[in-house]
């Protein structure tokens, strides 16, 4: 017991260890196949650890379809030196989120000076949350939090001192400039938290910050950008010309504040209490920036692959490490003072107020594992059987013939069967990303052997071609595959889905050696999409 006294913070450390081990343990399924956004990166990955660099299909020109850069390369890293592909990517996500546990404890310990118990129950709350189902679905979305949250608590640092060192305005320049190496917007958030420094201590006191981060990101970050230019031809990654569109993404902006809010949940209402006073509003300001703006950063992009709102992750870890100071002192301001040790009764009650207000707080991080998809069943959440898992690894048998599977379906397909393939809706096709849609003259640069695409028809259910549903692009990406399937002859082999209205068709070109084998391999796969799923080609009229 003295040694727990003596040691309560390494003690706590070890608790908030063991607590992710546990939770991993009882509450995380890791035998998933990878989310089907997921395996994208690790084709890339895959590929640039066998010396292909970051291409999308090996051979041809790059193509930077895997936004995630620096999680690319380390992943790649670790396949290099043996580690299988998916092991790499849970490696590094399950370290970075428990990192970022850590972190938020000793944030709130160190920086803050608050209790072991706020602290633990700051780093608790993090713990259950989405963190390590992003890390289950192969996502590298915790390494991208856990460097956001170190260049926070940089920014955090630079702004207790009054006279900061100038090697904390290097790291803090270092760590945003490897934020936006993770993702693109890491950028954005790096200058948002700079811009929160800038608030906190005025533009004299942050000069030698603002001129450091600044240089870092010219000199370093520009060479970076000029180089990635140069590799890839285009300064942007491809996703961004294809879910941009050059509009505004309305639906994304609401989703990504509503992200920030149920992620954020009960320490939200700090940010609301630091207004109480001119003491605590300009902090709250400041720390409320980051937050606010970067989520609100989305409109520019369509809100695709958000998986469990994935996008707004790093905010989470940034709010457990803000909302302390804005809350210090407010039970002493409206006199709350905890029951005398005479009053027995009333200190167990207020025990077990506390014990249950802990309780919901927990209950409802780990609750948000509930929403991390639209078709989830269950809050025990674990991608179910998938049936494009189960083609790939029949398709995989053919990997070195040189055929090319043409899809919308662009992660488990390409990944697991190793095919030549086409990115239909043009995440990782260059062409269609820069040209707006495919068209039947691309695709017969490739002449496809296989074209599978998600519709929402089937042979029950023809496709209805009037103007409205014409008008959408995912729809007309649709009709113009089934489209050049038909004129070219393809055998149907399948049309699997749960629903006619909602189906994954599967269109094989006739006049290729394995054409016959493939037919009765794909038509005889007992498909699951959540629930086992019908063939819809075999009950056509």
């Amino acid at each position: 017991m003295n040694f727990l006294k003596r040691h309560a913070d390494l003690s706590a450390s070890l608790l908030l260890i063991a607590a992710v081990l546990m939770y991993a343990a009882l509450f995380v399924d890791f035998k998933v196949a990878p989310f089907e956004d997921a395996a994208m990166l690790m084709r890339y990955a895959d590929h640039l650890a066998h010396g292909y660099g970051i291409v999308w299909n090996i051979g041809e020109h790059p193509v930077d379809g895997a936004t995630d850069f620096l999680f690319m390369i380390v992943s790649a890293a670790l396949i290099k030196i043996g580690f299988p592909v998916g092991r790499a990517v849970r490696s590094i996500g399950f370290a970075s989120h428990l990192l970022t546990v850590l972190l938020v404890y000793w944030v709130n310990r160190r920086i803050w000076n608050a209790s072991i118990v706020v602290s633990l129950l700051s780093g608790l709350y993090l713990v259950v949350g989405t963190g390590l189902a992003y890390v289950a679905a192969f996502f590298g979305t915790p390494f991208f939090a856990l460097f956001a949250a170190l260049t926070w608590t940089v920014g955090l640092l630079l702004i207790q001192k009054a006279n900061p060192p100038i090697w904390l305005s290097l790291v803090f320049a270092f760590s945003g400039l490897i934020t936006g190496l993770i993702r693109p917007e890491g950028v954005i958030l790096a200058a948002l938290m700079l811009t929160a420094v800038v608030i906190m201590k005025g533009w004299r006191a942050s000069a030698t910050t603002i001129f450091v981060f600044a240089g870092v990101f010219l000199i370093l970050g520009g060479a970076y950008f000029i180089w990635r230019w140069n590799y890839f031809g285009y300064p942007l990654p491809n996703p961004f010309y294809k879910k941009s569109g050059g509009v505004l993404h309305w639906d994304s902006f609401w989703e990504s504040l509503g992200n920030l809010l149920r992620f954020g949940g009960p320490f939200m209402l700090a940010f609301l209490f630091g207004f109480r006073s001119s003491k605590t509003t300009r902090q709250t300001i400041a720390f409320f920036i980051p937050l606010i703006f970067f989520a609100a950063t989305f409109i520019l992009i369509d809100n695709q692959t958000n998986f469990g709102g994935r996008f707004q992750y790093a905010l989470w870890p940034l709010v457990l490490i803000s909302w302390y100071p804005l809350v210090d002192g407010l039970g002493r301001e409206i006199g709350f003072s905890w029951p005398r040790p005479v009053e027995v009764r009333a200190r167990g009650v207020w025990i077990l107020v506390a014990l249950a207000v802990v309780f919901a707080g927990l209950y409802y991080s780990w609750s948000q594992n509930c929403r991390l998809a639209i078709d989830q069943q269950n809050c025990n959440f674990g991608e179910e059987r998938d049936g494009r898992y189960d083609v790939a690894k029949i398709l995989s048998d053919y990997q070195d013939k040189g055929y090319v599977i043409a899809t919308t379906e662009a992660g488990l397909l390409p990944f697991y069967s190793n095919w030549i393939a086409i990115d239909t809706w043009g995440l990782n096709d260059e062409w269609i990303a820069h040209h707006g849609e495919v068209t039947e003259a691309y695709l017969d640069q490739y002449k496809p052997e296989l074209i599978v695409f998600h519709a929402y028809f089937s042979p029950l259910s023809p496709p209805n071609l009037s103007d409205k549903n014409l008008s959408q692009d995912w729809f007309r990406m649709t009709i113009t595959l089934k489209a050049y399937a038909e004129k070219h002859d393809y055998i149907l082999a399948a049309a699997f889905g749960v629903s006619p209205y909602d189906t994954h068709y599967y269109y094989v070109r006739r006049d290729f050696p394995d054409s016959a084998k493939i037919v009765r391999a794909i038509s005889s796969v007992k498909y699951f999409w959540g629930r086992r799923a019908v063939n819809y080609v075999d009950f056509q009229p």
